[in-house]
């Protein structure tokens, strides 16, 4: 098939390179450079740098026109974490409307941080859907859907990452049905429906009193971003591995209770929380060991604020 691909972040590439092997890449369309690290030095994005190594065609207008796409006569449009909203004018170009790839099982947790919500919620399976593009955020008509268990002590990044090769597959099945005239769509059941949306940095903080579950939940639902950050001595630090551990204390939350194998015992507001790896600010991600290297444990060592 002719298609038109727009998409953005990491976990479209691997889409772009599956559809590049079997079809037509009439266009590959990214969002424009964007200031990046301490110098603000403009980076493509990773769908760019995965087209130039294709060798596509490659478009990053600071608008979408849809006159700019009728001219490529698509057969079929694909958006994939693309990052701007694709107007109706744009939606009707290609002859079989466009696809999206959301790692959800939809209705559920439409929107911006699907995977990261999923996490925090504590869900034990999530999913991958490949839906047909509407006006309305992620309500569009199911073409494909594959559920996939959470794996134990999996952060936000990497199920990100597993989520992104499932939807490549699916979205391959789906274009060959499209292209086959095999397709059927379901509708979405709105009454199903629940909201993901961005998080902030203030959703990242660590309340030392909650159980000792959400705040592992929290620690991986926040990786990469914004990341689950409490202080130590005064000094921010995020917290990139732990697990819930549930041997009770009569400890105050945040207190550490000593090391444990590769990690530091924490208490929480029920049960303690394993530490095996942080990163203090301006430093980078280390070990237990390493963080302690330099710094010495003592008896009323804590994270969190003194006054929590």
């Amino acid at each position: 098939m002719r298609i038109i691909f727009f998409g953005t972040s990491q976990f479209a590439v691997p889409s772009l390179e599956r559809l590049a092997k079997r079809h037509e890449i009439a266009l590959c369309v990214t969002q424009p450079d964007r200031p990046q690290g301490r110098g603000l030095q403009p980076e493509p994005s990773p769908v760019k740098r995965a087209a130039e190594r294709l060798d596509l065609t490659l478009a990053q207008p600071p608008q979408l026109l849809p006159e700019q796409f009728a001219s490529l006569k698509p057969e079929l449009g694909i958006v994939i974490a693309y990052g701007r909203l694709i107007s109706r004018d744009l939606l009707a170009v290609p002859a079989h409307g466009m696809l999206g790839v959301h790692p959800s099982l939809l209705p559920k947790y439409r929107g911006a941080a699907p995977v990261a919500w999923a996490l925090l919620n504590g869900e034990r399976t999530t999913g991958v859907t490949i839906f047909r593009l509407s006006e309305r955020l992620d309500d569009g008509d199911i073409l494909r859907q594959q559920t996939v268990p959470v794996e134990p002590g999996e952060d936000a990044e990497q199920l990100t990452g597993r989520l992104a090769q499932l939807g490549a597959e699916e979205l391959a099945s789906g274009v060959d049905a499209i292209a086959s005239g095999q397709a059927s769509f379901t509708p979405q059941d709105d009454a199903e429906a629940t909201l993901a949306p961005k998080l902030t940095k203030a959703q990242g903080r660590i309340d030392w009193s909650q159980s000792a579950e959400t705040i592992e939940r929290l620690v991986r639902g926040t990786t990469p971003w914004p990341g689950a950050v409490t202080e130590w001595e005064g000094t921010p630090v995020k917290i990139l591995k732990a697990a819930a551990d549930l041997r009770s204390t009569t400890a105050s939350p945040g207190c550490v209770l000593g090391k444990a194998a590769d990690g530091l015992l924490v208490a929480a507001g029920k049960g303690t929380l394993r530490i095996t790896e942080l990163q203090p600010a301006g430093k980078r991600r280390m070990s237990v060991k390493e963080f302690l290297a330099s710094r010495v444990l003592k008896a009323r060592s804590r994270f969190g604020s003194r006054h929590a």
